[in-house]
């Protein structure tokens, strides 16, 4: 039995998103999100994390620099579990080798990258490009299975990320091809590549995904992806679609108190992302909930800072530009937060963004 087998349904789990869910994010997440979990009611947890995407092409061919720097990109504490490494290639052999690296670095499970539409992971074959190369996904599935050594005492189990076609909607031919492959999970962004993040998601071929499953007598999870805003919107969606997991993507940034569901962010703070989105596929909290402790502009400050800094300590070889995109979302929602964030964009360092907070704090207390 692996992990995917003992979680209760529905789950949410993180998305890997590239500069986004590096160590440092999720660790902050694995803090204020997990730290409380036996207090925490049921349906916030468990939940998986995933890496972010590491090319494993790199893992085999970089120069022991180049390696050093990628294996950063794996590294994890035990708060963060259950943790997947995901991993893309258009290379079987290079997948097998990376799986079987992941599995001795202690990882629950392997997720292969079969969905990022960014164009360089596209000209390698690897991302959405492979819904076109059936064939090829074919044996890099059956590489990663081999690597992890998924079925057998000490293997870990293999699943699989993609979308719901590449130009068209393909969902009744792509689906089938990957759960004949005896994935243990199938992670579905409902949306083609084509569309991006531009239209809303259709949760209803999520629905779809879980009747082809059943159809098949398939043991793979499926998890919907795409225009999750809140915990009980997920839910929602996992109720409408019959999902068994819901993945969190963009409503994760600046909220590492996502999944704790005794200290949120009050709505007006929220940096939610709405565009493209349907709003009558969304579920929300219209009225801020007395029961629950709501985080306030000075901790969310404080978090940043401590998110800023642990991202130096852990991944000197980033530049601290990625933290920028997290700032824009810590930041927002609050009397002149615009100014704020300006001067926080300009920042290099921590110790910069920390007197730049500290100045904020001091004259609107």
């Amino acid at each position: 039995m692996n992990f995917w087998q003992t979680l209760p349904r529905p789950f949410f789990t993180v998305a890997p998103m590239a500069d986004v869910t590096d160590a440092a994010f999720r660790r902050m997440i694995a803090k204020y999100s997990k730290g409380g979990r036996q207090a925490e009611p049921a349906a916030s947890q468990p939940y998986v994390m995933w890496t972010e995407f590491v090319a494993a092409d790199g893992l085999v061919k970089a120069t022991p620099e180049g390696k050093k720097k990628l294996l950063a990109d794996l590294i994890y504490s035990e708060q963060e579990r259950p943790i997947v490494a995901q991993l893309f290639t258009s290379n079987p052999a290079h997948m097998g080798y990376a799986a079987a690296l992941c599995r001795e670095l202690g990882f629950d499970g392997v997720d292969i990258n079969m969905g990022c539409p960014d164009r360089s992971i596209e000209r390698q074959g690897c991302g959405a490009a492979m819904i076109k190369t059936p064939e090829v996904a074919h044996e890099v599935i059956k590489a990663a299975k081999r690597g992890a050594k998924m079925g057998e005492r000490d293997g870990i189990p293999v699943s699989v990320k993609t979308r719901l076609g590449y130009n068209e909607d393909i969902l009744e031919e792509w689906l089938p091809f990957l759960l004949a492959e005896e994935p243990a999970a199938v992670t579905i962004h409902a949306r083609t590549r084509k569309e991006m993040s531009k239209v809303p998601a259709r949760w209803e071929r999520i629905a779809r995904a879980v009747e082809i499953r059943d159809d098949m007598g398939s043991q793979a999870l499926i998890i919907g992806n795409g225009d999750v805003l809140s915990q009980m919107d997920g839910r929602a969606k996992a109720k409408l679609s019959h999902a068994d997991g819901v993945m969190v993507g963009r409503a994760l940034f600046g909220n590492p108190w996502f999944f704790n569901e005794g200290r949120q962010l009050p709505t007006r703070l929220t940096a939610l992302p709405t565009h493209g989105v349907n709003r009558d596929t969304i579920v929300t909290e219209d009225t801020e909930d007395r029961s629950v402790e709501y985080v306030t502009i000075e901790e969310r400050l404080r978090v940043l800072l401590e998110h800023s800094q642990l991202f130096v300590e852990l991944l000197p070889h980033k530049s601290f530009a990625v933290m920028k995109k997290h700032y824009k979302a810590y930041v927002s929602g609050f009397p002149d937060a615009a100014e704020l964030r300006a001067q926080l964009m300009a920042c290099d360092t921590p110790t910069e963004v920390k007197e730049i907070v500290h100045d904020f704090l001091a004259t609107h207390a």
